[in-house]
């Protein structure tokens, strides 16, 4: 059976992470990137308080401690394009690595971009977990983010399921039409490649005329001057304010014990 595993990551629930306004969530996310963004390299101790913090926010969003943690390790690939600064940071020398000297600066810096993405991941996994993906833009439109971008994230987000679906139709009629041999099936790699450029041509023909029957739809329901109207927008809470005011305090003393200790 074919399928594509596209399915919204929202979690339900009734945490007080989940309530809280989706502009606190987004600026909180936001503050936490960068505080990781600008810290020393080195400082394990505020990496430690920073990673700390996203347990403690999954915890309390009923999602358990492992929640984040186990998701975030996909970014961990993407960190290994430092992984040549051991080698060309000049430095204290560690080690010889098939010619190559390993110096202790380089070393630091490349585990400090791999800390600082890992724990960055685990934050914005939080985020779009506990907030759905409309009051995500609606808190982003609120933020004024501009509204070409927002307009760019929300299409390319959504647009994404319908690809996706006309994929599927497209690879379940080719194999309801394509019998199954004892032996190899298919020809060449020059017939694959005309193929699977059919295929591409039709999904996208199909996906264009899908979407002028959304794109419709979507008018008929509020979509007006490129944005959808929200007849109950959240309101902001004395609450929520106290929650940004204790997550920034948290953030600045973590810098300070970067910065000064």
């Amino acid at each position: 059976m074919l399928h594509f595993n596209l399915a919204d990551q929202y979690r339900r629930g009734s945490s007080r992470i989940h309530r809280l306004d989706p502009r606190i969530k987004i600026l909180g996310a936001v503050l936490f990137i960068a505080a990781a963004t600008v810290m020393p390299p080195g400082k394990w101790v505020a990496f430690g308080l920073l990673f700390v913090v996203t347990v403690l926010v999954a915890r309390l969003s009923g999602l358990g401690w492992a929640f984040a943690l186990k998701r975030s390790f996909v970014a961990l690939p993407f960190a290994l394009a430092a992984v040549t600064l051991p080698f060309t940071v000049p430095g204290q020398p560690i080690a010889q690595i098939g010619g190559f000297t390993l110096s202790a600066e380089g070393s630091i810096r490349f585990l400090t971009i791999l800390v600082k993405s890992w724990v960055s991941v685990q934050i914005a996994i939080l985020l779009t977990v506990t907030t759905s993906f409309p009051d995500l833009l609606w808190g982003m439109r609120e933020l004024r983010i501009p509204a070409p971008l927002i307009s760019i994230v929300g299409f390319m987000y959504r647009y994404l399921f319908i690809f996706a679906d006309e994929a599927l139709r497209l690879m379940r009629a080719r194999a309801s039409r394509s019998g199954a041999g004892a032996g190899k099936g298919g020809g060449g790699l020059l017939w694959r490649g005309r193929v699977a450029g059919g295929m591409i041509g039709n999904l996208t023909l199909r996906a264009f005329e899908r979407s002028e029957r959304i794109y419709e739809a979507m008018v008929a329901r509020g979509y007006i001057g490129g944005e959808i109207k929200t007849m109950t927008p959240p309101l902001m809470t004395d609450g929520d304010r106290n929650a940004l005011v204790v997550w920034v305090a948290y953030l600045v003393m973590t810098l300070l014990i970067g910065f000064i200790f």
